[in-house]
């Protein structure tokens, strides 16, 4: 018997809800591992419950190491970003003509608006980062007193959450 083709939406049913959600999370964390291992990458992985709880994988030695290396990376791409655009500053001060441009210039702007899309881009990740970072903090401050977070708690960081997205 194969396997059915599944229609995604919410489970309606919370019991459901909870099994699915236990089910595929651990699948996840599988294909997760898988990846790491085949492919020997580093692999970092959150999922938030909808109580709030955190659960992560880490395929490497930390977790820390591997949102240093990110961030790393982000800060290499934001540093050509920022010196591309300080190079162009004068062009675009005077504003583009687009009619009178050549099509080496309208590449040019392309590139430069591309260039402002990573950076932007760059910047929502380490806002979403920083987030995860601070919520996984707190996080652990509950994981020895209580197995979930205090409503009140739960309910600001998930607000948190929701404003990032």
């Amino acid at each position: 018997m194969g396997r059915r083709k599944v229609e995604v939406k919410r489970i309606e049913d919370e019991k459901t809800r909870q099994v699915t959600f236990s089910k595929r999370r651990s699948g996840l964390f599988k294909k997760a591992r898988e990846l790491a291992v085949l492919c020997d990458v580093d692999v970092a992985l959150f999922v938030f419950s909808r109580r709030g709880k955190i659960y992560e994988f880490c395929s490497g030695d930390s977790l820390a190491k591997i949102l240093e290396h990110y961030r790393s990376r982000n800060d290499e791409a934001a540093e050509t970003v920022n010196a591309q655009r300080d190079a162009e500053a004068g062009r675009h001060l005077q504003g583009p003509d687009i009619g009178q441009m050549s099509v080496t210039e309208l590449v040019q702007q392309e590139k430069q608006l591309d260039d402002a899309l990573a950076q932007t881009k760059y910047r929502k990740d380490q806002l979403m980062m920083e987030s995860v970072m601070n919520i996984n903090e707190k996080s652990m401050q509950f994981v020895h007193e209580e197995d979930y977070l205090l409503p009140e708690e739960n309910d600001f960081l998930e607000s948190e959450v929701k404003a990032k997205y």
